[in-house]
């Protein structure tokens, strides 16, 4: 049946469409042949390919591939290849790790990876933390910094819920025992013996008769309690005196977790590996003497 309402372009002989804009008129251009069969191709393609490949949730293809499953491939094929390695220094004691320089490499790059996995969130992705959280690359630790140290502050945490071997020290909150005015002496006293501030003798009397207990009569710390040395310029909270006054007047109470039950303990052991690498790791203790047990791990963790 002719549509004898059509309208063909007189000067290319195309039917028109009908559709003027400002005396411009659309020509209803028939598409290629060669467009429209390849066109059809990607429709009959598309259609196999969602038979053959999972395109839809929970939904698998003929062929039995995806790529969670080749990914799961990978990291098994990666594990199975680390194995010999990780199998290597879980069976080799903390302190002996330094004498296989290639097991220690290989500790310190493992630690390196978990690191960026389990520690940045804190102490951020180069180690140098943040107010509250402790910088790892210094020499001031809190519980010692030797690997043996680190490994177990790791292994068990500080002031960690849950565990029964976390580090822990509590400091009391002052303002409920001095008044502002002691609270104010004292700061005075800690800022001069970090060579901020001009000497107090009221303030040396107070911290004498209630922070000496903990952090030795010269301020210099102890860490059989987890108390910080006051003489260096090195503070976890800010050393500024309105920083002071808040951790003398209502205490700190900071918190790390335990990786214990979390991470076996070879990656335990990598982890402390690679932060005593950083700089700041003090000299290893002496090593035990040689083992052939299959798994003999010291545990650790770092308080800097």
């Amino acid at each position: 049946m002719t549509d004898h309402n059509k309208r063909v372009d007189e000067a290319t002989g195309t039917n028109l469409v009908g559709h003027e804009w400002d005396g411009i008129e659309e020509l209803d251009t028939p598409l290629p042949r060669w467009w429209v069969y390849i066109f059809a191709a990607t429709v009959v393609f598309a259609a196999g390919y969602v038979v053959a490949y999972p395109s839809f949730p929970d939904v698998g293809g003929t062929t039995g591939w995806s790529s969670r499953g080749e990914l799961d491939d990978a990291l098994k094929a990666q594990t199975a290849a680390r194995a010999p390695v990780v199998s290597a220094i879980a069976a080799t004691p903390i302190e002996q790790l330094a004498a296989n320089p290639g097991l220690m490499r290989s500790a310190i790059e493992g630690g390196r990876a978990a690191f960026k996995v389990n520690c940045v969130q804190c102490h951020g992705s180069g180690a140098a933390g943040s107010k509250g959280y402790p910088n790892l690359n210094d020499d001031d630790w809190l519980w010692g910094g030797d690997i043996a140290a680190i490994q177990y502050t790791l292994q068990h945490g500080i002031r960690s819920p849950g565990s029964e071997e976390a580090r822990f020290s509590q400091m009391p909150a002052f303002a409920d025992i001095l008044s502002r005015g002691q609270i104010n002496a004292i700061v005075s006293h800690v800022r001069a013996i970090s060579g901020q501030g001009k000497p107090s003798a009221t303030g040396a009397q107070l911290f004498a008769e209630n922070c000496a207990s903990c952090h030795g009569p010269e301020g210099k710390g102890m860490r059989e309690q987890g108390a910080p040395n006051l003489t260096d310029g090195i503070w976890l909270y800010g050393g500024d005196r309105a920083s002071l006054t808040q951790t003398i007047a209502k205490a700190r109470y900071g918190v790390m977790p335990h990786w214990a039950g979390r991470l076996d303990d070879a990656t335990v052991k990598m982890l402390a590996a690679y932060v005593h690498s950083l700089g700041g790791g003090e000299a290893n203790p002496a090593p035990a003497a040689p083992v052939t047990a299959d798994a003999a791990t010291g545990e650790a963790n770092v308080g800097s």
